[in-house]
């Protein structure tokens, strides 16, 4: 027998705890989980959380050699977590008649993902799971924003619109007066209502370049800029839209104030942010440190060191 071999039990006992504490945590917060699927498959506000958990599986899975050669427990760290989950569900159980109901449902998953977290510690110890850091994090995008933050995001993302789209018709010289998230061209005020905040394309361009910085670049810091560079860039583009169909309306047929572009065109301005995260992702590839370029170099025969 090999001494891979006498690994492999050890192995497979981490994976056993593991799910097996998975459909335990699944058996209790089912209704959380629930509640929250349908939550984003209902309201275009939380669509994002659609995308969260086979994301963050794909990229566990994707590195699942780092579970395989694992041979060493989490005890002290997964207990934590897992004990800060059950106190937070306690508490928001005990606190359930003060808390409204999407502040409820947000500690219950907060707690359910804090556990499932506590649990990968505990089965597959601190290096893997410090390795795997990204997507266990990432996880915590399923826990929804109660209505007083997501409103204030909403908020956000109105009068920042509004500021670009402003930006825009001064660059081209148009007269624009603007009065909060009132904008007033020659012909046409537009208000930038909550529908028009474009909060779910901007969650979801927030998300996809964390998750394509982090799949494509190795420098943390390369990874936090484009994290961060997204919300600018989810303001610019939609201040861009708000732009064009005003301009469209106002200059060439009235009709773009209310047809599909205005309606259904958030996925064609989606398209030209994600192409500026990618062209400035592969600009940030240039010079940035590889996976290879770390390891230590190989002596060869007839090579000196």
């Amino acid at each position: 027998m090999q001494l891979s071999d006498l690994g492999s039990p050890l192995r497979e006992r981490h994976f056993a705890v593991y799910f097996a504490l998975m459909a335990a945590s699944l058996l209790l917060g089912w209704q959380a989980f629930w509640e929250t699927i349908m939550l984003a498959w209902q309201n275009d506000k939380y669509t994002h959380i659609l995308l969260v958990l086979p994301t963050s599986a794909l990229m566990i899975f994707a590195e699942r050699r780092l579970l395989r050669e694992n041979r060493s427990w989490g005890l002290r760290q997964g207990s934590a977590l897992v004990l800060a989950a059950i106190v937070i569900a306690c508490s928001s159980w005990i606190d359930s008649a003060s808390l409204t109901v999407d502040m409820l449902l947000a500690f219950r998953m907060f707690a359910l993902v804090l556990s499932w977290t506590g649990f990968f510690f505990l089965c597959f110890g601190p290096k893997a799971s410090g390795q795997l850091m990204f997507p266990l994090l990432f996880l915590f995008g399923l826990v929804p924003l109660p209505k007083i933050a997501l409103d204030s995001v909403i908020a956000l993302l109105q009068i920042g619109s509004a500021w670009s789209a402003h930006a825009f018709f001064a660059a081209v010289g148009v007269p624009v007066f603007q009065q909060g998230v009132l904008l007033t061209i020659p012909g046409l005020t537009v208000q930038v209502a909550q529908e028009c905040s474009s909060i779910r394309s901007s969650s979801m361009l927030f998300a996809t370049a964390m998750v394509m910085a982090q799949i494509l670049l190795c420098s943390f810091w390369r990874k936090a800029f484009i994290a961060v560079l997204a919300i600018p860039l989810s303001v610019l583009k939609n201040g861009l839209r708000i732009f064009v169909i005003a301009m469209l309306g106002t200059r060439v047929d009235p009709g773009y104030l209310t047809g599909r572009l205005h309606h259904q065109g958030g996925a064609l301005f989606f398209a030209i942010a994600l192409a500026v995260t990618v062209v400035l992702i592969w600009m940030l590839r240039k010079g940035d440190l590889t996976p290879a370029s770390r390891l230590e170099p190989v002596n060869t025969p007839g090579t000196k060191r």
